[in-house]
């Protein structure tokens, strides 16, 4: 579809005033096909007399050795700072040049730069874009003029929601771990993720099942059916960079070796005809976009790795060519990770991190069409409903939101925040049609403790703490938890928008080591997982609430198991 410029800079205005991303002008009537370059400035954090920016360029043209953008401000903005770019600034003229590790920028490829700036009064987004002195179009995710990924499959090859009348796939090797408990036998059929958080996962490592192994077993379960497959992505170079216990085995500027050595045969492999009758539902790289927005400079929560994977720009990169390659596979549905209502639900990070969500999913060759929905609470321990208060309560003059456990988030429970995610996401370009995925392994907080009504009205604090299924010292605490249950067992469509319930992180897999213990899978020891630990700002400083005596991440906790069991709502019969 084409445009003119009249109509293009109509619809520029619109959407820069909306959200704070920029469409950059084309001269003319030009066609998709004729499109030079594509520019996203997009507005990710903007405070009284600051903002953050990330640009991502496309050429669309002859591959080049180096690159320059420029643009002029139609206000007093001051580039103050830059990564991925060298940033200069004459007046109201910027130019962002390459840097020597992202000089080339091929036939297709695009570069992702960002900077904080200053201003006053107000900060209108740029109108034109430049590469090169040649003038820029529409990068919009899935715009009008955005052109498609030429191997998108038609969308008619999936159907709305994969989990609708179909099974979902048996891991053998958990339900033996699980069958093998005491008690164990009564879950030990429920459908769990298969985690390939290692290059070694892909073929199999330590005599575990590799993903061929696992996808051929699957194809014995499905039968005459239609059988969902469940997979987690999960490799970023510099994973994880607000944690240790999870810490993978590529560095931070290792992002080719993700590409060539985990995402391309990852694909190899679900491309395999022989598979093409499964559901395959990937969960795409857990805990990494929302440490861009939380975990970064200049918030008090921020780590100097969370700083240098923002600053590369791999994790957007890394997420983008996943969703691209994989998305090409006409029976994979891609679910991006969306954090947890008790990371993500406060004003200054649901926006943001959404607008890093789209970016992520138009990086890298990727689009919004790659994306099939999004997953929350994945191998957390967010209570999936609370009952007995709401974010509109008052008690003794005071919000539900001023409590100490609430801390003036917008939301208190997975479910809510799900939704209004959902709904924020499709404000922003994204399906409409998309799903939420919950995962509800550990977030069933039962047993004896689990309230049965609201707390004493005496204080706001009183009421929240008195009512709360959810026991954990602070939602911040992700770790081992002691008194977590198992939640709602695995379902389709349970709510509206939410394509299923889900058992990503199999119960009784350990998140951490409790003590520092050498392993030859990259992963180190996190202080969360320490049950003496005091906490740091990410817990508001509270105890960390982990169990004793863990095993590195990933490896089978049987202390944890039972008292998942034993602390299940709905109660295990």
């Amino acid at each position: 579809m084409s445009r003119t410029r009249t109509a293009l800079l109509a619809a520029m205005a619109l959407v820069a005033g909306a959200t704070g991303s920029a469409i950059a002008a084309v001269p003319g009537d030009a066609g998709a096909a004729a499109v030079p370059c594509t520019v996203d400035y997009k507005v990710q954090n903007q405070w009284d007399t600051g903002f953050t920016a990330s640009v991502t360029v496309t050429n669309h043209g002859a591959a080049k050795s180096s690159w320059a953008v420029k643009w002029s401000y139609a206000g007093n903005q001051k580039v103050t700072s830059g990564w991925n770019a060298r940033i200069t600034q004459s007046g109201a003229n910027v130019t962002a040049a390459n840097e020597s590790y992202n000089a080339t920028l091929a036939s297709g490829g695009s570069a992702t730069f960002g900077f904080q700036g200053s201003y006053s009064g107000t900060n209108a987004v740029p109108a034109t874009f430049t590469l090169d002195g040649v003038t820029c179009n529409v990068d919009g995710g899935g715009g009008p003029t955005d052109p498609p990924d030429p191997t998108d499959p038609p969308p008619g090859n999936r159907v709305d929601n994969p989990y609708d009348g179909a099974k979902v796939y048996v891991n053998p090797e958990w339900s033996a771990n699980a069958a093998a408990e005491p008690g164990g036998s009564r879950i030990a059929n429920e459908p769990t993720g298969v985690w390939l958080d290692r290059t070694a996962a892909i073929n199999g490592a330590g005599g575990k099942m590799g993903l061929r192994d696992h996808l051929d077993e699957a194809l014995e379960q499905k039968g005459s059916g239609e059988l969902v497959v469940q997979l987690v992505i999960y490799n970023l170079p510099g994973r994880d960079c607000a944690a240790l216990a999870s810490n993978g085995e590529l560095g931070p500027t290792e992002i080719d070796r993700y590409k060539s050595e985990y995402i391309d045969p990852i694909k190899t492999i679900l491309a395999d005809p022989k598979y093409a009758s499964l559901r395959i539902v990937t969960t795409v790289e857990i805990d990494s976009l929302p440490n861009l927005v939380t975990n970064v400079s200049p918030r008090a929560t921020a780590t100097p790795n969370c700083d240098v994977m923002k600053a590369n720009g791999n994790y957007v990169k890394g997420v983008g060519y996943a969703l691209n390659k994989l998305g090409d596979v006409p029976n994979v549905y891609n679910y991006v990770d969306a954090g947890h209502h008790g990371w993500l639900g406060w004003d200054d990070n649901f926006g943001a991190s959404a607008e890093m969500f789209k970016q992520a999913a138009t990086a890298e060759g990727a689009t919004v069409a790659d994306v099939h929905g999004f997953i929350a609470n994945t191998a957390n321990y967010s209570a999936l409903k609370e009952d007995h208060f709401s974010i509109n309560d008052t008690v003794a003059g005071k919000s539900v939101r001023e409590s100490k456990w609430v801390s003036w988030n917008r939301y208190v429970d997975e479910l809510s925040y799900a939704q209004a995610l959902r709904e924020k996401l499709v404000s922003l370009g994204f399906d409409s049609k998309i799903g939420m995925l919950i995962d509800t392994s550990r977030n069933g907080w039962g047993g004896a403790n689990r309230p049965t009504g609201p707390g004493a009205t005496t204080s706001v604090d009183t009421y929240v703490d008195g009512g709360r299924y959810d026991r954990r010292f602070n939602t911040g605490n992700w770790c081992n938890q002691s008194g977590a249950g198992l939640g709602e067992r695995p379902q389709a469509s349970p709510e509206p928008g939410i394509d299923a319930y889900v058992w990503m992180k199999p119960p009784g897999e350990s998140d951490g080591a409790s003590k520092a213990i050498d392993n030859d899978e990259g992963k180190g020891f996190d202080r969360m997982c320490d049950p003496t630990y005091t906490g740091n700002p990410r817990n508001d400083n509270n105890m960390s609430g982990a169990l004793p005596d863990a095993p590195i991440s990933g490896h089978w906790f049987s202390a944890q198991f039972q008292e998942l069991m034993k602390n299940a709502y709905p109660p295990l019969s």
